[in-house]
C-alpha cells in the first residue's frame, strides 16, 4: 500500500477520488457513506468488518448506527479535520467490505 499521505486534498482531489467511490459524497470536511443492511445484525458485522480494516490502517472513522442502518463519515483529524489519502484508501476498503 505504500505510505499514504496526512496532507488535505484539495477540493478538486477529493472530487476525483470520489468518481471512483461509488456511493460517497463530500459534506462539510469529510467524506461520506450510508449503508442499510437488512437486519441489526448485518449492520453490526459490518461495523466490526469496518474496524478491522481501519485498526489496519490505523485511521478510524466516525460510525453512527440506527438498526440496520451504518453511516460513515471520513475525515483526518491530526490533518485539520479534512479529507486526506487515508480516508480515501479507507472509503476504498469499506466499498470492498459491503455485500449491499
Amino acid at each position: 500500500m505504500g505510505t499514504l499521505s496526512r496532507k488535505p486534498l484539495s477540493e478538486q482531489a477529493v472530487q476525483a477520488a470520489l468518481e471512483s467511490l461509488d456511493g460517497w459524497s463530500i459534506e462539510g470536511n469529510a467524506i461520506h457513506r450510508s449503508f442499510e443492511f437488512s437486519s441489526f445484525r448485518e449492520a453490526m458485522s459490518f461495523m466490526v468488518r469496518i474496524g478491522f480494516e481501519a485498526e489496519d490502517m490505523d485511521h478510524h472513522p466516525e460510525l453512527n448506527n440506527v438498526y440496520n442502518r451504518v453511516r460513515v463519515s471520513l475525515s483526518t483529524h491530526d490533518a485539520g479535520n479534512t479529507v486526506t489519502e487515508l480516508d480515501t484508501e479507507l472509503a476504498r476498503r469499506i466499498n470492498h467490505l459491503s455485500w449491499i
